[in-house]
């Protein structure tokens, strides 16, 4: 007994040192079946590896002295329905001395009598840790050849196999995924060595091939509803290109609705594939799918066809997915990149077409690009540009930019200059500069607009304007004198029924004169001459004096004119005759543009400037567009009217220029209910 008892023992640890021994799940598995046969007997033995999860993830068969492989599907069946399982939930060895007596044993039609039949079997745990990690069977195919020694030997065989079985799973996995690791890092460096959509896409695709050993590789993108192939790799592949999938249809199709990854490793049938994935002259016996991802979202799948080695790896549709992740995030990147050169072309081609210079630069002026205008109206070429300062270009306005062009931000400033050439020839321009971004960095950007010819046209209207009130202003005079000189000698008894002519003639005089007035004193006012004839003036004075001399253009159009002025306001420090053209002209354009039988405000309240008050003067007509509120008090500026309503576009550049040279601000807002109010502030009298 002694002597059995030892060389159990002596069997144990051969045994032992053997499983140790190796590393490699194959080999590991193979000692042990081996070991099992050898020492335990029977024609065959199997041996089902187990995860932390209890499933089965590797096995191995014996038959004879054959291994089989690619037995795991099989054996599932065992876990799930036979003895293995049994032993696997129990955490017990069994000795099975007949099988077709026990309902644990999974018959399979070998067992028929007429074949195989009736066995015995002995199956024992794997056990590590405290964990199940296999299970290991072994089948005579004599009933009853088994007894007790046998159970505890194989027994004592699983105690010394469960721990090198584990270490060789886990070596298993640790090696696949540094394989899965390495196969993915490779495809990360090599999908970030192009930015051209072509060449990402052939790089997928090479690293599809080369990752999962297979003969074709394609790559479809979403496109709507559809999938759309846009690249593929391999014999007879470029028939996939261009062809489309809808959502939902063959494989293609549901793993990118489910944006789940599938390996198909037999393909029984072609109804299985859509019209895209059959490939011409190709028969497709096995295929693997995977989602390309892009931030939680599918936009497009990876697809891999007959791998050269017949089967799929186990890790195959982990590298796949990998993969996926990976071409999510480059095509999005090409993409982004794509769109960002097309913008960036279309820019250069709008920088390069304008009819302005422009000129980018640095946040100290130093020109960093210029285009082929700048380069034309400078006369110096792009590149000589690049060592100038924008000072060196145009007289720059630093009241507006600040000395560092601190005021410069994503709001244009604009001014007037010189803009100074290679050949001594200077240019009137409008400059429009902010800041933007260039080359992802900040710059400035400095619109050099040519205004010769509005220049010429100013000076044609301030001739025109000179013109008008130098011939016109005395014959005016002479026609006012004649109007009273008539109104002297008509009859007492006619002078009722000829009043309203006079009156109108009266009138149509006093317009034209302040007409005239307000160009002299448009020029004068620009020379920023000082206003020297202020005296007091009380507001409700000012404003009824206006109404009164305005009246027959409202009633004209049945309109009614309103005063509202509240009480306690201090008197004006104005020019009176200035200040009340200012608001005829203002209660004018009210009338022109407020409709038949509208209503006018003239209004007057407290300033929230201390030392001012503010007046405005408010219609019911169809308001001013914003865009439109700064340019309007430009001179000649006029804006398009549905009511048809004309004029030489002075008025406003006269309040203007009037306003400001009293100290005040004049601007226009929408009123409360609709339309428009002028409002300005003007010089409070103080004691």
């Amino acid at each position: 007994m002694a002597q059995d008892q030892r060389a159990v023992l002596e069997l144990l640890y051969k045994v032992s040192r053997e499983f140790a021994s190796a590393l490699d799940l194959r080999t590991v598995l193979t000692r042990v079946l081996f070991a099992a046969l050898n020492n335990v007997g029977g024609e065959r033995a199997s041996i089902i590896v187990m995860d932390d999860n209890g499933r089965a993830v590797d096995s191995a068969i014996v038959y004879g002295n054959q291994l089989r492989e690619g037995t795991t599907l099989q054996l599932r069946d065992t876990m799930e329905r036979g003895l293995a399982g049994w032993v696997a939930r129990k955490r017990q060895a069994v000795l099975v001395p007949d099988t077709s007596k026990d309902e644990r044993w999974l018959r399979r039609e070998d067992d028929a009598l007429d074949r195989s039949g009736a066995k015995a079997a002995i199956c024992a745990p794997l056990m590590a840790r405290e964990k199940i990690v296999g299970v290991l069977t072994v089948v005579h195919p004599v009933p009853h050849f088994f007894d007790t020694e046998h159970l505890e030997l194989m027994q004592a065989i699983a105690d010394q196999a469960g721990i090198a079985v584990l270490n060789a799973r886990l070596f298993s996995e640790s090696q696949r995924q540094a394989r899965v690791m390495t196969v993915l890092a490779e495809g990360a460096a090599s999908l970030t060595m192009s930015v051209r959509m072509e060449d990402i896409f052939q790089a997928i695709l090479a690293q599809v091939k080369q990752a999962l050993q297979v003969e074709i590789a394609a790559l479809a993108l979403l496109d709507g509803e559809e999938l759309v192939f846009r690249a593929a790799t391999g014999p007879r592949s470029e028939g996939v290109i261009a062809r489309r999938v809808k959502m939902g249809e063959g494989i293609a199709g549901l793993v990118a609705r489910e944006a789940r990854g599938v390996v198909i490793p037999a393909i029984v049938s072609e109804t299985l594939l859509s019209g895209a994935e059959k490939i011409p002259g190709v028969f497709v016996r096995a295929l693997a799918c995977a989602p390309i991802h892009f931030q939680g979202r599918v936009i497009g799948v990876l697809e891999a066809f007959n791998p050269i080695n017949r089967a799929f790896d186990p890790d195959s549709l982990l590298v796949l997915t990998g993969l996926g992740s990976l071409a999510g995030t480059a095509i999005q990147n090409g993409e982004l990149f794509q769109r960002l050169d097309l913008a960036r072309k279309r820019y250069r081609d709008l920088f390069d077409d304008s009819i302005d210079p422009i000129v980018i630069t640095d946040l100290e002026g130093k020109i960093l690009e210029a285009n082929h205008q700048a380069e034309r109206f400078s006369g110096h070429p792009v590149e000589d540009l690049k060592r100038f300062l924008i000072g060196q270009m145009h007289d720059i306005n630093f009241d507006k930019t600040g000395m560092a062009f601190e005021k410069i931000g994503e709001a244009t400033i604009h001014y007037e200059s010189t803009l100074y050439s290679q050949q001594g020839t200077t240019y009137p321009v409008s400059v429009h500069v902010r800041k933007v971004t260039f080359d992802g960095q900040e710059a400035l950007q400095w619109i050099l607009r040519d205004i010769r010819e509005r220049k010429e046209l100013d000076a044609l209207r301030e001739d025109l304007s000179a013109m008008i009130y130098h011939d016109l202003r005395s014959p005016l005079g002479n026609i006012l004198s004649s109007v009273e000189m008539l109104a002297a000698s008509i009859p007492e008894a006619e002078q009722e029924s000829a009043a309203p002519f006079l009156k109108i003639a009266r009138h149509s005089i006093a317009r034209i004169e302040r007409l005239i007035n307000s160009l002299l004193d448009i020029n004068r006012l620009e020379q920023n001459q000082p206003i020297t004839d202020r005296q007091a003036l009380a507001v409700q004075t000012l404003l009824e004096d206006v109404l009164d001399m305005t009246r027959p253009a409202l009633e004209g159009r049945n309109q009614r004119a309103e005063i509202c002025v509240e009480a306690g306001l201090p008197e004006l420090d104005v020019d009176a005759d200035m200040i009340r053209r200012v608001l005829i002209n203002l209660l004018e354009n009210a009338a022109k543009y407020t409709p038949v039988e509208g209503r006018i405000v003239l209004g007057a309240q407290p300033a929230s400037e201390e030392g001012f008050v503010q007046i405005y003067v408010q219609d019911n007509g169809p308001g001013i567009p914003e865009a439109d509120r700064e340019r309007i008090f430009d001179k000649f500026t006029r804006l398009k009217s549905k009511t048809g309503a004309r004029g030489l576009g002075v008025g406003l550049a006269f309040c203007k220029l009037a306003v400001q040279a009293h100290g005040g601000k004049i601007w226009v807002e929408d009123a409360p209910d609709h339309g428009a109010r002028f409002i300005l502030t003007l010089p409070a009298l103080t004691a």
